[in-house]
């Protein structure tokens, strides 16, 4: 079983920064792949950002590119989400998810477990 926790949100002027964090159970996280996904009000699940178990490779959305940045510490069992420059359009829940196969895919059907997620908002 995996259990994931997210932390770090809250609210920020547009053109700042945060990070949020995800804390992983699991003594084998390093061979996990991670995902961040947001949700805002009324809109499907998007897919944010994700890193692979082999190599450390990243992917990003179109949208956050340039602007977010994923990063994970095996020592620590996390997993990172910088996001700078923020903007309004980037309020929403954010989720962390594991992926057990170690991939980075951008799909939310090959994620088996998720955090409870945590606000971000923007002000303009």
């Amino acid at each position: 079983q995996v259990q994931l926790v997210e932390s770090g949100g809250g609210l920020v002027q547009a053109g700042g920064s945060l990070r949020v964090s995800c804390a992983a159970s699991g003594r084998a996280f390093n061979t996990y792949g991670m995902g961040w996904f947001r949700q805002a009000p009324g809109k499907e699940r998007e897919f944010v950002a994700a890193i692979t178990w082999i190599g450390g490779r990243t992917y990003y959305a179109d949208s956050v590119k340039g602007r977010f940045t994923i990063s994970r510490d095996n020592a620590k069992n996390t997993v990172y989400l910088q996001m700078n420059s923020l903007k309004p359009e980037d309020t929403a829940v954010y989720y962390c998810a594991a992926d057990l196969r170690g991939l980075g895919s951008p799909a939310r059907y090959d994620y088996g477990y998720w955090g409870q997620g945590t606000q971000v908002t923007v002000s303009s």
